[in-house]
């Protein structure tokens, strides 16, 4: 219990975010209106996300280092759940898109940034499904993912800042730290980011124990 504590923070504070988040006052700004309340949900969700991949990467740099088939599933689990939290980003992105600029999905850099870098970690699955040999498939896996990790994360955070965008914090667009002078909304979008991103990685460990048995049942047939 002593090395579970850090779920039932994840627990408390998401469901101190959920309560709050729907609660609690929020600024009054033109064309977002009660929308804001979405950025407790989205935003949170690609920090999680982010964390998660780069534990990931993490993994396979230690595989192809020492490559054993632990690393190996602990990097494929957590990659798969980053990719999980990406899209449910993408989908609550283009939910909050709707209903602030009147179109489920517009030509926006940080919309086509994010979606260009979920295709690529999409076919990060696609690839590791079409290798029979374990062993190649564990270290082309490792080697790719770096690759997507290092071509995701400018996609991500860096190149649609450069240009000018809807979102807040993108070329000159102000972040929602220039609005908010309050700070009302930081009592809970601070917990909002630790609460998804422990959450992200409590459920890349429970993939991982999955996939530990499922080796653990496959090794045993095979003996």
């Amino acid at each position: 219990m002593k090395n579970n504590w850090w779920k039932g923070l994840a627990v408390v504070l998401l469901l101190y975010v959920a309560v709050a988040g729907l609660l609690m006052p929020v600024p009054r700004l033109a064309i977002l209106n009660e929308s804001i309340r979405n950025l407790y949900f989205h935003v949170p969700m690609w920090f999680g996300m982010t964390a998660v991949l780069t534990a990931s990467v993490y993994y396979s740099v230690r595989y192809l280092r020492t490559p054993t088939p632990q690393l190996d599933i602990l990097s494929h689990e957590a990659a798969k759940t980053g990719i999980y939290m990406g899209f449910v980003g993408l989908a609550t992105g283009s939910i909050w898109a709707k209903y602030t600029w009147g179109a489920w999905w517009t030509n926006d850099p940080k919309l086509n940034g994010a979606a260009i870098a979920m295709l690529i970690y999409g076919a990060y699955l696609v690839l590791r499904s079409s290798f029979q040999d374990e062993q190649q498939r564990a270290r082309i896996s490792a080697i790719y993912n770096i690759f997507a990790f290092a071509a995701a994360m400018p996609l991500f955070f860096i190149l649609p800042r450069l240009t000018a965008s809807l979102h807040p914090g993108a070329g000159g667009n102000p972040a929602f730290a220039k609005y908010d002078l309050d700070s009302n909304m930081r009592l809970v979008f601070y917990p909002a980011v630790i609460g998804w991103t422990l959450l992200g990685f409590w459920l890349a460990q429970l993939a991982s124990r999955v996939a530990f048995l499922k080796q653990k049942v496959y090794d045993k047939q095979l003996a």
